[in-house]
């Protein structure tokens, strides 16, 4: 037992869900989309603002913070919330896309992965039996399985193998886990690339193994996106409806709204704090890039429809020279802006299944989006 439970409260029309996650942190309303902290920080975000544009959850990252700066550190002080003072629930990823991530310095074995460390160079080792162990030390809410993520394009016969070891880790993340009734919930990773067997095998044995929740792994890795339409269609019927189904690492609103669509509950991605940096803003009917020389005059707000602070208090004329200047806070009040759309959108879509209005909800978005501008 843990301090986890999943609630299915409402399924409308199709397949969109409306569920709730009960964590020792929290509730998480689903759907959900967590803002990525992957070395206990949402880039320029203090804790207190992520709670303000509604943020529920948060995503860590086993491999950097097992780096820097190290899991039994993050542990004497008191766990990876109070690390970062952060209130509510935290998800750790495993690391398994970060090794998957750096080529030719990682070597794959049964036993796990050693890699040399970006930082420094160092040789280091992750298993699954580590990985549990640094999870549990930082305290998460929920904890994600090691695994590998194949790459794309890739045999049929690696991906086969890669889902084979994927699962056999799996199975030894269950056997490390602390008998704690505190701990966080264990979540096993769908892998099997392209394949729709593959995913059906590595699903069906996952739900046999017994794990408190489910995601969906090597998507958004550089295949097309119909291949990744077809897999998202598919894959989350595989999935036990009593328990959550996490979407990792995708995506746009356009992808957000078609994973909901398939019955997902939970997302993380970089674009949103990422895709900021570089200037671009999430905004309702498409995206604008506030480096275009069209916005250096320009008094109004980013979108006159949003409420975050922001398009409340700043001009599109305003951010344009703060990111013209690389100032920070440009960077900040784009992040806040983008990180508001996201959680916004995913408000908008409970209260649209709730409702049974999500297919209406699905038609109205998609008839408003408009190219990048």
């Amino acid at each position: 037992m843990t301090a986890f439970r999943f609630e299915l409260l409402h399924t409308a029309p199709g397949k969109s869900r409306r569920g709730r996650c009960h964590t020792a942190h929290g509730l998480v309303e689903t759907p959900a989309f967590m803002p990525v902290g992957t070395a206990a920080t949402v880039k320029t975000m203090t804790p207190q603002d992520l709670e303000a544009v509604g943020a529920q959850i948060v995503l860590g990252n086993v491999y950097h913070l097992f780096l820097r700066p190290g899991h039994e550190l993050i542990a004497r002080l008191g766990g990876l919330h109070r690390f970062m003072n952060w209130r509510r629930p935290i998800l750790t990823d495993s690391g398994g896309f970060q090794v998957f991530s750096l080529g030719a310095l990682r070597t794959i074995r049964e036993e796990g992965v050693t890699f040399r460390s970006h930082i420094d160079g160092s040789a280091r080792f992750l298993s699954p039996e580590v990985v549990m162990a640094v999870q549990e030390a930082l305290g998460s809410d929920i904890m994600m399985q090691f695994d590998e993520c194949p790459p794309w394009p890739a045999d049929r016969d690696y991906v086969a193998r890669s889902m084979e070891l994927s699962l056999r880790w799996g199975a030894r993340c269950l056997a490390a886990r602390r008998p704690d009734p505190e701990g966080g919930a264990l979540f096993g990773i769908v892998q099997g690339g392209m394949e729709l067997d593959l995913r059906r095998e590595s699903a069906a044995r996952l739900v046999e193994m017994g794990f408190d929740g489910y995601a969906i792994g090597g998507l958004s890795v550089g295949e097309p996106r119909e291949l990744m339409a077809e897999m998202l269609a598919q894959v989350p019927d595989l999935l036990p409806a009593n328990r959550p189904r996490y979407l990792m690492g995708v995506g746009k609103p356009e992808d957000l709204m078609a994973a909901v669509a398939a019955g997902i509950d939970l997302f993380d991605c970089v674009l949103p704090t990422r895709n900021a940096r570089n200037g671009q803003m999430f905004i309702h009917g498409g995206v604008i890039n506030v480096k275009q020389a069209r916005f250096r005059e320009d008094p109004n707000p980013p979108d006159p429809r949003c409420g975050c602070d922001t398009c409340r208090h700043y001009s599109l004329a305003y951010l344009h020279h703060l990111f013209r200047g690389r100032e920070i806070l440009g960077l900040r009040l784009m992040t806040l802006h983008n990180l508001f759309y996201y959680l916004t959108l995913m408000e908008d879509l409970r209260r649209a299944i709730q409702a049974d209005r999500f297919q209406e909800f699905a038609r109205e978005f998609y008839s408003s989006m408009t190219g990048p501008s």
